[in-house]
């Protein structure tokens, strides 16, 4: 018997995705360089825009709009043409719930 699959879902997406169409802050060393975020989950997000192919791991600030701010730090798990995938490391427990607070009313 084969488990039923998820249409809406990517295989291998666990967390459902909302758009963010907002600005992220990417940390590199001193600097701070403003990247659109495309959409967002409790895992991850998607920046349009592309680090150097030797980048591996990012540090983010995302302005959650109406619930606060977080940085955190998350590896790169796909590059495409319009920009990259990346996955949160461990979240604690204040910016799950922030994270959690702001996706909540914009799932499906």
């Amino acid at each position: 018997m084969t488990p039923p699959t998820d249409s809406t879902r990517p295989q291998g997406r666990y967390h459902p995705r909302v758009d963010a169409n907002w600005m992220v802050q990417v940390h590199l060393g001193e600097r701070r360089v403003l990247v659109k975020a495309l959409d967002l989950s409790m895992a991850g997000l998607f920046l349009h825009g592309h680090p150097g192919d030797d980048v591996r791991r990012l540090t983010l600030t995302l302005p959650l709009p109406g619930v606060g701010d977080i940085t955190t730090t998350c590896a790169i798990v796909r590059r495409e043409a319009h920009g990259v995938a990346v996955e949160f490391d461990e979240l604690d427990w204040d910016h799950l719930l922030l994270l959690a607070r702001y996706l909540h009313p914009r799932l499906p």
